[in-house]
């Protein structure tokens, strides 16, 4: 109920939908009850007319069912001893007819705001959802399967949408309606009304026994429903490497394994769930029947107090309580797969962020000094990735940092904008711990071209001036040119305004980095983090965009991480990482001296 109720919240405010639903639905539970109970008059009118009981005086007006009944009956009257008895059958039939109109069109009316809390619902959570993922550390994201959160974002708001947005008006509405129809009963016999509340339970305690099967098999269903749509995120982005390994039928028994574990889930789930409608249709019947038993007993003592069209009025009347209830058994039922899915939104909503805001922040608008990092150590769950690491970064300097894979280079990088927090120790940038500035502001310091060239599906201008805003086409070309990016764009069908495709996908290698490297010219930090900025360049392009970046590095802070040596030969300062630790630091020439494993870095690579 918790998080049924915290779903329902998303919907707020409340104030704008629910006066005027519960008055329409009052409405709605009014003309219901009254166009059922004109199947006696009707009845009366055709088998028994002489047995129509005579209202010759206006009744005097009170809010009471004896008051509609007396006016109602009135009105016949008149009618019928002015005119005859198909008169007075047409204007019960039309009266009917309107009274259905009037209960329908409460209903449409009802539904229409039900639409609005169910759209604003749906907005709401997958806004909601969107500002999280966009805020969480990086690190949630190696811990948890793309496959899952998509499948958050799309399947399990849909399943909220579908089970917890539709029951809403059935167990908001349809209580009305029991109680409306319940009210009915008792007043027409209190006696057979008692005994039909003893019989209820029954079906109640039925159908609650189906309901506590279904959450637990909906918890594996959504879970498996993560692990196929990340089975095809896989078979999309790997692709080439499918083909190229000849490893479809691999992937498609991975997928199957899941798929088919979904399916017979699912159908254990959609099996009970479908069990409660007729489960709770043969206990109302079995219900009616003994009520039907009942009312005859009582006929035969002399004891009912109603007539044969009065009675089958109180059956009528019996069925639409039955109705609201096996609705709201069946809502209860699909509700379970809906609460599940809201568990597994609140799963990625209530995730704490890693990286915390202090406070009352500082906001920094300029770097001036230095960069420190002070006994600085991390890991990313228990194995350490840097140990102790001391290393001041001067203003304007250009320090890189080498090293083989896993030394923690890339780690080292991300510790600046705050993708991560150090475990221990302490990085300082102008002599403040950088988690005491507004991180805004922090990241606003740096520009960063990592690995891999993240670009975006949308044009070549939007992804050069992501982020950034009243930025003129002068500017982005100047940075193109400064990347060397310019006359590849030139060349392309729409110039600046070519779509490139998901992730780039319709560029080369080279030509996304240097996108990526054109969009750190323009935002013209003081702070640069390059992370294999020219991996993915050719010979020629390395070489001019190297150059570029060399101008651009001048009087400003750079932090290069390279593989190819030959990039950082003229860095002040070369760092060189080893599991985690600095074991060697100078420039390319102290360290060639040295004759350690920079140098024997350098002696496996050859340099232009």
């Amino acid at each position: 109920m918790k998080t049924f109720l915290r779903l329902l919240s998303f919907a707020k405010p409340y104030g704008r939908y629910w006066p005027t639903y519960l008055i329409i639905s009052l409405f709605s539970m009014f003309f219901g009850i009254f166009n059922f109970a004109l199947v006696a008059p009707i009845v009366r009118i055709i088998f028994s007319p002489d047995a129509i009981a005579q209202q010759l005086s206006l009744p005097e007006f009170s809010i009471s069912v004896d008051y509609f009944t007396s006016l109602f009956q009135y009105f016949l009257t008149k009618i019928m001893i002015k005119s005859n008895l198909l008169n007075g059958l047409l204007f019960v039939c039309f009266f009917m007819i309107l009274m259905s109109f009037f209960s329908n069109l409460s209903n449409y009316l009802s539904q229409r705001i039900l639409v609005s809390i169910r759209t604003k619902l749906m907005y709401n959570l997958r806004k909601a959802l969107f500002l999280k993922i966009s805020k969480l550390h990086i690190g949630y994201f190696h811990e948890k399967r793309k496959g899952d959160i998509l499948s958050s974002v799309s399947n399990d708001v849909t399943e909220v949408q579908n089970t917890v947005a539709n029951t809403f008006h059935i167990l908001f509405r349809d209580p009305l309606m029991i109680i409306g129809f319940l009210g009915a009963l008792f007043y027409m016999s209190p006696q057979l009304t008692l005994f039909t509340l003893l019989a209820l339970p029954i079906t109640t305690f039925a159908i609650a026994r189906v309901v506590r099967s279904l959450k637990k098999g909906a918890v594996v269903t959504q879970s498996l429903m993560g692990r196929i749509i990340s089975h095809f995120e896989e078979a999309i982005s790997g692709a080439r490497i499918i083909k190229a390994f000849n490893a479809q039928k691999y992937i498609n028994t991975h997928f199957d394994n899941t798929n088919s574990g979904h399916r017979k889930t699912s159908k254990k789930i959609f099996n009970r769930q479908t069990m409660a409608s007729p489960l709770s249709e043969f206990l109302g019947v079995s219900v009616a029947t003994s009520v039907l038993f009942y009312g005859g007993y009582l006929q035969l003592q002399g004891k009912l107090g109603m007539d044969a069209a009065a009675f089958l009025v109180y059956i009528g009347f019996y069925w639409k309580v039955l109705e609201p209830t096996k609705s709201i058994s069946n809502a209860i039922a699909s509700l379970q797969r809906g609460v599940v899915s809201g568990e597994r939104i609140f799963a990625i909503l209530d995730v704490e962020p890693e990286i915390k805001k202090t406070k009352n922040p500082i906001p920094i608008k300029d770097f001036s000094e230095s960069i420190v990092f002070r006994n600085v150590g991390f890991k990313y769950v228990s194995e350490p990735v840097l140990k102790d690491i001391n290393l001041e970064i001067k203003k304007g300097k250009m320090i890189a940092l080498v090293g083989p894979s896993g030394a923690g280079k890339s780690t080292m990088a991300d510790l600046l904008p705050r993708f991560y927090d150090v475990t221990s120790g302490s990085i300082t940038l102008d002599g403040k711990d950088i988690r005491e500035y507004e991180p805004k502001d922090l990241i606003g310091l740096m520009g960063i071209v990592t690995q891999e060239a993240i670009l975006f599906n949308d044009t070549v201008f939007n992804n050069i001036a992501f982020g950034m805003e009243n930025v003129s086409e002068e500017d982005v070309i100047k940075a193109a040119k400064i990347a060397n990016a310019h006359e590849f764009i030139s060349q392309m069908e729409s110039g600046y305004q070519t779509n490139i495709g998901d992730r780039g996908l319709k560029l080369s290698g080279g030509q996304r980095q240097r996108l990526a490297i054109a969009r750190a010219v323009l935002k013209n930090p003081p702070i640069l983090i390059l992370d294999e900025a020219t991996s993915a360049l050719d010979t020629e392009s390395e070489r001019l965009v190297q150059e570029a970046l060399l101008k651009l590095m001048e009087n400003r802070t750079s932090v290069v991480i390279a593989h190819r040596l030959s990039t950082i030969q003229y860095a002040d300062e070369i760092v060189v990482l080893k599991a985690g630790e600095i074991v060697e630091r100078g420039n390319h020439q102290e360290l060639i001296k040295m004759e350690g494993l920079y140098s024997h870095l350098c002696n496996l690579q050859t340099f232009a």
